[in-house]
C-alpha cells in the first residue's frame, strides 16, 4: 500500500480553492463559508461562495458528526437555514444507521442453517458470524 501511495500523484487543483471561515455559536454547531479565489489568493467571482454547516447528535454510543451543505447566498441566509439543514441531515443519518442494521442482521447465519459459500470460508470452531 506504501508503494501505490508513493506511485500516486498527489496535487491540489489549483482552479478550486477556498478559502475557509468558521462561524460558531458554540452552542449548536458551525457553519463554514467556502469563498472561491484563485491561485494567487484573490477572490474568484466565477464560483459561487459554498456554505456549509456541521453539528453533531448524541447517540447511547456517542456523539455522531453531521456535515450539511446549506443552500444560501448569504451568511444570514445559512443562519436562517441551519435548523432546516441540520433536520435534513439527522434524518438522512437515521436512515443510513436503520439500512446498515437491516444489513447487519440479513448477515447473521443462524446456527443449523446452510451458510453460502465465502471466500474466506468457515469461522474456526463454527458459531455466528457477522459480516
Amino acid at each position: 500500500m506504501a508503494s501505490e501511495a508513493k506511485q500516486t500523484d498527489i496535487k491540489m487543483n489549483a482552479d478550486s480553492l477556498y478559502q475557509e471561515e468558521t462561524f460558531t455559536d458554540r452552542r449548536v454547531g458551525t457553519i463554514q463559508r467556502l469563498t472561491p479565489v484563485t491561485s494567487s489568493g484573490n477572490r474568484d467571482d466565477t464560483r459561487p461562495v459554498i456554505f456549509l454547516g456541521q453539528t453533531q447528535i448524541l447517540t447511547p454510543a456517542g456523539a455522531l458528526p453531521l456535515s450539511f451543505e446549506v443552500d444560501a447566498d448569504s451568511l444570514e441566509g445559512a443562519i436562517e437555514k441551519f435548523g432546516d439543514g441540520a433536520k435534513g441531515a439527522v434524518s438522512e443519518a437515521m436512515e443510513r444507521l436503520e439500512e446498515m442494521r437491516r444489513e447487519a442482521a440479513s448477515s447473521i447465519i443462524v446456527p443449523g442453517s446452510n451458510p453460502p459459500p465465502s471466500a474466506g470460508g468457515s469461522p474456526p470452531g463454527g458459531g455466528i458470524k457477522l459480516s
